[in-house]
């Protein structure tokens, strides 16, 4: 019988990694199952790009907590019930959310290999949760697939056998390139009047971005000013909404005229906003690789990042919340003097076939 693998996701930068899985894996030979645990598990944020990707879990869990301790207590139970009962030969971890956490660690418990994906990233701040979750699931994995160089420094610093890492590329690219058609054809720039290289796209749900009064105060004068360079449009997070109405500055938001508010965004619609921005204006981890990508100026409001080859040579530039700073440089962007950046190495649409290699080698000789 094949050797069964076990991809586990739980958050939307998750699905986005592993569209291609299916596929790959079965012309690896392998059986391949997805677990989804629930961790992102409404419509919005969830269901919709399942749908999208045609990516129907195999499995998915009934998280009865909301706090993050007790979101991972579940997903540790629950998980535990499945792999003792499929036996995979290994279990495959995207990313660096609290599922990828604790689906290691289940794993780890139960004797069964573990495959990080988006291995070695580090972001040097230990106040994100994401760190850490990063760190522990690299220490206890088997197989670790990296996105870029960076990645090899970082483990090879924390003395991780270096015949366990691989650096394959970026499969949340695998996805971009897998779609492009259908990412093309979304209405989405109709549907908003939106022209082409003239519009800013604004992400904001960070904690340390949204759950302070005053910072949100700053992000609503910031969006004032950002007005003068484009219109903005800005898929709003749940998270984000609630702040507003929680700190009263809702209102203020929706009577901006040249600020257009939405719902949180389809994939294929949100790659074509990406793909055709003047600018980029986020506190996101992926979309800095996805600008890189497609060589979309990226202004990230945040001190630090785990993926510096999105800033050299990539698209990206970390700024600090600072309006004056933030409007020099949409004042460069807009005037076409910014810098162009480069696509790093292997971001090519073929790192899950890598890992599929990899895995073959490994698991099936």
């Amino acid at each position: 019988m094949r050797p069964l693998l076990i991809t586990i996701v739980g958050t939307r930068p998750n699905f986005i990694k592993v569209t291609q899985f299916n596929r790959v894996f079965e012309e690896a030979g392998f059986r391949h199952e997805l677990i989804h645990t629930g961790q992102h598990y409404d419509l919005n944020m969830a269901g919709v790009f399942f749908r999208q990707f045609d990516l129907e879990p195999d499995h998915r869990l009934e998280l009865k907590h909301t706090s993050p301790t007790g979101q991972m207590a579940d997903i540790l139970l629950g998980l535990e019930t499945l792999f003792l009962e499929h036996k995979p030969a290994m279990v495959l971890v995207p990313g660096d959310v609290n599922s990828t956490l604790a689906a290691a660690l289940t794993a780890n418990k139960c004797g069964i290999p573990i495959g990080h994906i988006e291995s070695g990233l580090r972001s040097e701040d230990k106040g994100m949760p994401e760190e850490h979750n990063r760190i522990l699931t690299d220490h206890i994995s088997e197989l670790l697939f990296v996105t870029e160089k960076s990645g090899l420094t970082n483990l090879e610093r924390e003395n991780i056998p270096m015949d366990r890492v691989h650096l394959v590329g970026n499969t949340m690219i695998d996805t971009l390139v897998g779609f492009e058609e259908r990412i093309d054809a979304s209405s989405v720039l109709n549907d908003h009047a939106l022209t082409p290289s003239t519009y800013i796209l604004m992400t904001m749900h960070r904690p340390a971005t949204v759950d302070d009064r005053d910072a949100m105060v700053k992000l609503t004068a910031l969006i004032r000013e950002m007005t003068s360079v484009g219109r903005i449009i800005f898929p709003i997070h749940p998270r984000t909404r609630k702040q507003l109405q929680t700190f009263g500055l809702l209102d203020e938001w929706e009577g901006m005229d040249a600020l257009t508010l939405t719902e949180p965004m389809g994939y294929f619609a949100f790659q074509k906003l990406i793909k055709h921005a003047m600018v980029v204006v986020t506190d996101s981890g992926g979309i800095q690789e996805e600008t890189t990508f497609r060589q979309v100026p990226c202004l990230t409001l945040r001190p630090n990042t785990e993926r510096p080859s999105t800033l050299d040579p990539g698209s990206n530039t970390l700024v600090p919340f600072d309006i004056p700073i933030i409007s020099d440089y949409l004042q460069q962007i807009r005037k076409g003097q910014y810098k162009k950046g480069a696509v790093p190495p292997l971001w090519d649409g073929r790192a899950s076939e890598r890992i599929a290699s990899v895995l073959r080698n490994r698991l099936v000789g």
